[in-house]
């Protein structure tokens, strides 16, 4: 087995093991490189939340694959992947990722499975997200994907949604999706570019590809579990996003944490042996909303550049700034991480100082947990701790041994203060610029 030193829960000693890797910031923090270097050694990689608002970006040799909805699994081959019942699913955008795999040569016949109680995100959602997010004053714009992720989450809650398995009866399906379409239609009005024509029909057209792609992916994990298998579980976005823990309301409409692995792939609590905790060596974040350590745009524009920090979902540069360690202390809580994952070292190889956000000051008080008041966060001066830069390519760093001294003193630092053991570090986009601790 290959998950690192995550801890088991006790009793499970003759099954695999499951862990769940989840984002510590605002996303981007690389999930989908650390994803893909684990896959290697599992049976099943899963998705528990989210949509297509994800973007998840692997290197193999050569070739970048960005990935939406499908899990990063796909690229080894022989990988079942699966899409939990957390998920709501733009059902034409997955065939249109699915076939680009394709078309590149990737073997996804047979190897995804869609849980047949995931919600359907269908083309009047990203009608609706885009509406609502033009309609917001400035100042409290989001800084949404307009993919449609909240309000197909807001049919899911509000009991109007439609999950997969509603497309094995045609006419209940219908009868749903044309609900949908008139419920559109009256909040849209004759907003141009609300063309509502041929949507229920797209859909069906899909039905018959879809369908065999169901399962109950609860079931899946937990059969691959006791014969031995080793799964991972994948999360979109990050912490700090979390609908019910992040910077509210500048937040994604799913629970991004660790917690939500269990509800959104269809398994219990105890079935989760360990959580790995994603962070890059900055801090970065895309749309509106509190980032406490970001630099002044000299410095952001430099580490964009240095980083290739733009959206891999929207493209839109990232705002950047230093790590954070107040949020990712509260995220190692929250998540109840077992271990951390460093992504992005070398990004920093070039810079003579480099600092820490070990607590904040917010009218003059020194803060040290992270603030359920978003508003206050607008007004943080970042205490921030200035380490020694290491000025020294760290991309050929296969140990922690080879990397420089500084580079591990702030390794170190950073271990410390979140509290959670180091276990992995990305020193480049390649899967083999990873050095593994445990």
């Amino acid at each position: 087995m290959h998950l690192g030193g995550v801890s088991r829960v006790a009793g499970q000693t003759d099954s695999g093991r499951c862990v769940v890797v989840v984002g510590c910031q605002w996303g981007d923090e690389g999930k989908g490189k650390i994803v893909d270097v684990l896959a290697d050694g599992v049976d099943a990689v899963v998705r528990y939340q989210g949509g297509a608002n994800a973007g998840h970006t692997v290197h193999v040799g050569r070739e970048e694959f960005i990935l939406h909805q499908i899990p990063s699994g796909i690229l080894h081959q022989g990988k079942r992947c699966l899409l939990g019942n957390g998920v709501v699913l733009d059902l034409i955008q997955f065939f249109q990722e699915y076939e680009g795999l394709r078309e590149r040569g990737v073997d996804v016949e047979g190897r995804i499975g869609i849980s047949r109680r995931a919600h359907l995100l269908l083309p009047y959602h990203r009608l609706l997200d885009r509406a609502q997010e033009e309609d917001l004053e400035a100042d409290r714009k989001i800084g949404t994907t307009g993919r449609g992720i909240g309000p197909a989450y807001e049919d899911k809650v509000g009991r109007r949604g439609i999950r997969v398995a509603d497309l094995s009866d045609r006419e209940r399906f219908r009868e749903r999706a044309d609900r949908g379409v008139e419920l559109a239609r009256e909040a849209l009005g004759s907003r141009e570019g609300a063309d509502f024509d041929g949507i229920v029909e797209e859909v069906l057209g899909l039905r018959d590809r879809l369908l065999p792609l169901g399962t109950d992916v609860g079931r899946e994990i937990v059969e691959t579990l006791d014969r031995g298998g080793d799964v991972l579980l994948e999360g979109a976005q990050g912490t700090a996003l979390d609908l019910d823990h992040g910077t509210y309301p500048f937040v994604t409409s799913s629970n991004t944490t660790a917690g939500a692995g269990a509800v959104g792939a269809g398994i219990g609590p105890t079935v989760i042996d360990g959580v790995l905790g994603v962070v890059k060596a900055y801090t970065t974040r895309v749309g509106n909303g509190p980032l406490p350590t970001e630099f002044a745009e000299e410095m952001g524009e430099r580490m964009r550049e240095l980083g290739g920090e733009f959206g891999a979902t929207t493209g839109r540069p990232r705002r950047c700034g230093w790590f954070d360690a107040v949020l990712a202390r509260y995220s190692a809580r929250v998540n109840g991480l077992t271990g951390l994952a460093v992504t992005k070292m070398d990004v920093l190889d070039t810079l003579p100082e480099i600092s820490i956000a070990v607590g904040y000051r917010i009218d003059g008080e020194e803060v040290r947990e992270f603030p359920a008041d978003t508003g206050s966060l607008d007004r943080v001066e970042p205490i921030l701790e200035t380490l020694p830069g290491w000025e020294r390519s760290t991309s050929e760093a296969r140990t922690l041994e080879d990397l420089p001294t500084n580079a591990r003193r702030y390794l170190d630092r950073i271990e410390e203060l979140t509290g959670a053991p180091l276990e992995m570090v990305s020193v480049g986009t390649r899967r083999s610029q990873i050095i593994r601790i445990r």
